[in-house]
């Protein structure tokens, strides 16, 4: 495991038992990006990077019964905080690297990521990576319930120019990793990006 993930891992694990009532009133806004990406019933999606897996059931609630709904994290912890507050109901858990998806390639919908794009050692690669399973015309959500000022002022830092999240530097990022973006809000109480999968052919 390289040490971009050890991190990533040590930083969750240590948070994973408390991350939900540390944050408890985001429900709401991970349903209402759920909601953007237009899902349907039978649709597949993945969570990638679920965490605590918040986004699975208004992700379920989306796709019904008939859909597919997967949740991908790095870290164990965090699947086993998603387990004990019963989300893995909702979809099925998998511990794996969102650089190497066991996922065959087309074969989903939509992508939800939440807090994701911060993470990512390899930006551009990852992206990649989530645009090979993703159908043509498929969605990627890159999602945050609060926006980028609001998350440095929480963190005690300013915004930076080479923030990824920058509408400035996110768009050509997916862009040449596959995606197309067609929205973005960086607001105080959202940051969301939708973006469509390219077509390969």
């Amino acid at each position: 495991m390289s040490d971009d993930h050890t991190h990533v891992q040590e930083f969750f694990a240590a948070r994973a038992a408390d991350w939900d009532s540390r944050f408890p009133d985001d429900d709401p806004a991970y349903a209402a990006a759920v909601a953007e990406l237009g899902l349907r019933e039978g649709d597949r999606v993945l969570d990638a990077g679920c965490g605590t897996g918040r986004a699975l059931p208004p992700l379920r609630a989306a796709v019904g019964a008939s859909g597919v709904v997967l949740g991908a994290d790095l870290t164990p912890a965090m699947l086993q905080a998603a387990v004990r507050a019963g989300r893995d109901r909702e979809g099925r858990l998998l511990l794996a690297d969102v650089s190497a998806l066991p996922v065959r390639s087309a074969a989903l919908d939509a992508v939800f990521a939440a807090g994701l794009i911060a993470h990512l050692p390899r930006p551009a690669e990852n992206l990649r990576e989530l645009a090979r399973v993703v159908r043509p015309g498929g969605v990627l959500a890159l999602f945050h319930p609060i926006g980028r000022a609001a998350l440095a002022a929480r963190h005690g830092r300013q915004i930076t120019p080479d923030d990824l999240r920058a509408e400035s530097n996110l768009r050509p990022l997916l862009a040449g990793s596959g995606w197309r973006m067609t929205s973005y809000v960086d607001r105080d109480d959202r940051f969301l990006a939708l973006a469509v999968r390219a077509d390969t052919t």
